[in-house]
């Protein structure tokens, strides 16, 4: 069902909730909400439709500490318990990732960090991702908490993948509704010269799922267009050649300046994405600085992605509805 726009309005009026939109296409500031607090059944009603509506709402100010962060994702759905986390990650609540773990990626396997960005970022638009888009079921919503933000540098982009698609001429919407994709763990790393450990876990430790090219959102109905520069290797019945700048040109539609939006942090921001109809993109701007950056991130359980045909994704390697 589409959200009626009216209908959102009228009910975060009347739960209090302000919502602010902050670009053309996507994102939203929400004001008059304590999540630490405690909401009512109107409040997470109207925090829901602002997330569907904006694909990405942001808190300013909150004070939510590991437990308010838990119960705050509870609200919206069953929070993913990671089978691993690096050291950074609070013990005691399976449910959050700090993303200063990320930090130690590349060490287990030899690199310093920065060479370990270059070699999975070595292309402009490689970084842009859904979380966790090998999945057969990709999380539905991630929740990110800001502890430690740097003074300046940081920020994170998201683009709004249902309006990419509109933004579509008639004959390219036609075309690729019918199409489906490859999604695998690692496909843009570059390889070490020699032996490369990291090479070696990916072998050993494949995630891969055929995905629709493009999904049907489970709650709104929207048509999305389902790429990403991290994990989509290759378009399926089409030639490498064809599936490249098929893949090129629907990428850089995906993330046209006019359908994303860039949010900066503050200690205290919590930043709520549906991670169904959106790509992100992660700072590159601040590791040089030398000043701490660190997040907390819930993820939501989510779905099997259904095609405008009716069939969902169908698992390669590696994964298998709800287990971690």
């Amino acid at each position: 069902m589409t959200t009626d726009s009216r209908t959102t309005d009228e009910a975060m009026r009347a739960a209090g909730v302000e919502v602010k939109p902050v670009a053309g296409y996507i994102g939203a500031e929400i004001e008059g909400v304590d999540l630490a607090g405690g909401l009512d059944d109107a409040q997470v009603a109207a925090i829901r439709a602002a997330v569907l509506r904006w694909k990405v709402v942001f808190f300013r100010g909150q004070r939510l500490d590991h437990a308010g962060h838990v119960a705050f994702a509870r609200r919206f759905g069953e929070p993913v318990v990671l089978g691993k986390r690096g050291s950074a990650s609070p013990p005691g609540f399976p449910e959050i990732e700090t993303t200063a773990d990320r930090l130690e990626l590349g060490g287990r396997f030899g690199m310093e960090h920065d060479e370990w960005l270059q070699r999975r970022r070595h292309t402009l638009l490689r970084g842009w991702h859904c979380d966790h888009g090998a999945r057969i079921d990709p999380p539905a919503a991630t929740i990110l908490c800001a502890e430690t933000v740097p003074p300046y540098g940081g920020d994170t982009t998201w683009s709004n993948l249902a309006a990419a698609y509109a933004g579509l001429s008639a004959p390219v919407r036609a075309f690729v509704d019918g199409l489906r994709a490859e999604h695998r763990l690692g496909v843009g790393y570059q390889p070490r010269p020699g032996d490369d450990a990291y090479v070696r876990h990916l072998l050993d430790h494949q995630v891969a799922s055929v995905h629709p090219l493009v999904r049907v959102h489970p709650e709104t109905g929207e048509r999305v267009l389902y790429v990403n520069g991290y994990y989509l290797e290759q378009i399926t019945d089409v030639s490498r050649a064809e599936s490249r700048a098929l893949l090129d040109m629907l990428l850089g539609q995906a993330v046209r300046p006019e359908y994303t939006v860039r949010f900066r942090w503050e200690p205290g921001s919590v930043a709520f994405w549906d991670n169904r109809a959106t790509i992100h993109l992660a700072p590159s701007d601040n590791a040089h600085l030398g000043f701490p950056r660190t997040m907390h991130r819930v993820m939501l359980a989510g779905d099997v992605p259904v095609g405008v045909d009716g069939r969902p994704s169908q698992p390669v390697a590696g994964t298998e509805v709800g287990r971690w």
